[in-house]
């Protein structure tokens, strides 16, 4: 699809269209909104190289997400932010709710930025391959890239980290009724997390049991709602330890319990994943996974400007991920690494 498409669709010159695009001038809220509307329809969105015939370039990196609601996106932010800045460029970030169904065209691209960080499910793989296929520049962060499209990706490890502290709850602990919050359910973290805790029941002969796994959409708020309901409940199915998803949602579990009276860790084992700055201070500190955010924002930022001076750059980066324990778990020792 090109400009001309565009205004030929709209009834409009390819002036006004390129008026519309680059706030050049004001356009009516009429033509505004019948524009809007084509460009959706044809999914057409502006290449950069027509806004910037000179350069070619915008200066720009964009980082596209579903939102910024907790306290994860601050060393994941660090890490992308150092190295923008090093290389002389400006940093957009923009939340966007990517499903099928959307027919809002993402507020970065191609058409405001030389390349893009995506991270997790920011978009579905019919775009990621769209954007793939025109040579845009992305590096997919905490996300895996759709079979056959091999955009550049860095995360962490999640599956055996998981397996081997829900063991450690079950081995050193005795904790066999474990249960487990997970994180919103298109996220490749939450069904890698919940692979290793189904296989470390699996291999310690425990039974899955599905009444023990919520929904904690790694948010604190909703992970308190969600514990204070499963406590309420005049039939509730016993357990003896919670596996928050994330340290987030660990904050919301914790508040829960205390209120209901049950104390961590002699009635309640809690473990968490990330090992936020706030982990070491709750209240009782919590057992969780250390994961290299920071290092996480800095690589994958490092990868896509590899991209853009066109040098090579690994497919999948997969950094490692460690054990902390602290006394949320029931352990008497702190800051002890697996």
């Amino acid at each position: 699809m090109t400009i001309r498409d565009v205004a030929r669709n709209a009834g409009v010159s390819v002036a006004t269209v390129s008026r519309y695009i680059n706030h050049n001038t004001t356009v009516s809220p009429e033509v505004s909104e019948r524009l809007h509307a084509v460009m959706r329809d044809l999914k057409y969105v502006p290449h950069a190289g027509a806004r910037h015939l000179a350069s070619r370039k915008t200066g720009l990196i964009g980082l596209l997400l579903n939102n910024l609601h907790n306290d994860f996106f601050v060393p994941l932010l660090n890490g992308i932010e150092a190295v923008v800045r090093q290389k002389g460029y400006n940093l957009i970030v923009a939340t966007y709710h990517a499903n099928s169904r959307n027919t809002m065209l993402p507020p970065i691209g191609p058409h405001n930025t030389d390349g893009l960080l995506v991270f997790s499910d920011g978009l579905v793989d019919d775009d990621l391959a769209s954007l793939h296929s025109r040579g845009f520049p992305m590096v997919l962060v905490h996300r895996l890239p759709p079979p056959d499209v091999p955009i550049p990706s860095v995360t962490v490890e999640n599956i055996q980290v998981t397996k081997s502290l829900i063991e450690h709850l079950i081995k050193v602990h005795v904790r066999r009724r474990i249960l487990f919050l997970r994180g919103p359910a298109d996220q490749q973290d939450t069904l890698l997390r919940e692979a290793g805790y189904k296989s470390a029941l699996q291999t310690n002969g425990i039974p899955v049991d599905e009444d023990l796994i919520l929904n904690g959409e790694f948010e604190r708020d909703i992970a308190y709602t969600i514990m204070n309901e499963f406590l309420g409940r005049e039939q509730r199915v016993a357990f003896d330890a919670v596996f928050t998803g994330d340290d987030d949602a660990a904050i919301g579990v914790l508040k829960s319990l205390h209120e209901h009276g049950l104390r961590i860790p002699e009635d309640i084992a809690v473990i968490g994943f990330d090992d936020l700055g706030f982990a070491q201070f709750l209240n009782p500190p919590l057992t969780t996974v250390r994961a290299p955010t920071e290092a996480v924002g800095r690589v994958a930022t490092e990868r896509l400007f590899s991209l853009l001076e066109n040098q090579s750059t690994d497919g999948i980066v997969l950094l490692p991920t460690e054990i902390i324990i602290r006394r949320s778990c029931g352990c008497q020792f702190e800051q002890k690494s697996l």
